[in-house]
């Protein structure tokens, strides 16, 4: 079910939905296919529109400072930033080392005595140490007292951390939610069905504030494309969990 929850949204994506769209032209003869191809491709690889739909989905591009967070029971930080490769026992920092960041940043202000770690692991990738795990060992190093850190069971999406968290800590409890800005009201929606009292702590914002408007914003990139990709999936994401809380 994991897989088909990370394979099957590639299709409707920009990239894939074009290849599905080229493949059956050329197998049909259609050139309008391929055109169509060519424009969705080149309109999702505008900064204008990769900006417009990332901006749309983080909510908008104010962080609000540790000092404005309530305080809680615990801060737990999603998983999702680390990438594994030889020779970095800790690993390294992908684009969301904000969420790690930003939880030490709260628990060090004080805003809960606990700060948990979700133990992201894929199915596929069994020799991969739990994400969780490497991040517990860097708060160790700056400070977190070992007794603060809690670490839920492995999880592979938001869903199973939401449910892992809940059954670490109970249901009732408030917590503070540190995770990307863009996948912020997913992961909400899904903690707080869970049972829990969220207060979320955006970070890893991807947009600046709106930029002046130029011919450039209009050129395709890849930067522009992967982030009307990834806020796409998040759209997606809250789609299928809306129309599964109808069934």
């Amino acid at each position: 079910m994991l897989l088909l929850n990370k394979l099957l949204p590639i299709l409707v994506l920009p990239l894939g939905f074009t290849l599905l769209c080229m493949l059956a032209g050329l197998v049909y003869r259609k050139r309008l296919l391929l055109w169509y191809a060519a424009l969705v491709l080149f309109a999702f690889s505008m900064p204008v529109v990769g900006d417009g739909l990332m901006r749309f989905v983080e909510g908008g591009t104010v962080r609000l400072p540790v000092s404005s967070v309530g305080e809680a029971d615990a801060i737990v930080v999603l998983s999702g930033i680390i990438h594994q490769v030889e020779g970095a026992p800790l690993g390294e920092w992908g684009d969301g080392v904000d969420r790690f960041e930003g939880g030490i940043d709260l628990f060090k202000a004080g805003k809960a005595p606990l700060i948990v770690f979700t133990r992201g692991q894929m199915p596929w990738q069994p020799n991969a140490i739990p994400e969780g795990e490497l991040l517990a060992k860097r708060a160790l190093l700056l400070g977190v007292p070992q007794s603060a850190i809690l670490l839920t069971a492995k999880v592979g999406n938001t869903a199973d951390e939401a449910l892992a968290a809940r059954k670490l800590l109970g249901e009732s409890k408030k917590i503070i939610l540190v995770t990307s800005a863009f996948h912020t009201r997913r992961a909400l929606l899904l903690f707080e069905k869970a049972g829990f009292d969220v207060e979320p702590f955006r970070v890893d914002y991807r947009v600046d504030d709106t930029p002046d408007v130029t011919v450039l914003r209009f050129l395709p990139s890849v930067e522009a494309l992967s982030k009307s990709d990834t806020a796409l999936h998040e759209l997606l994401g809250w789609l299928f969990y809306w129309l599964r809380s109808f069934i």
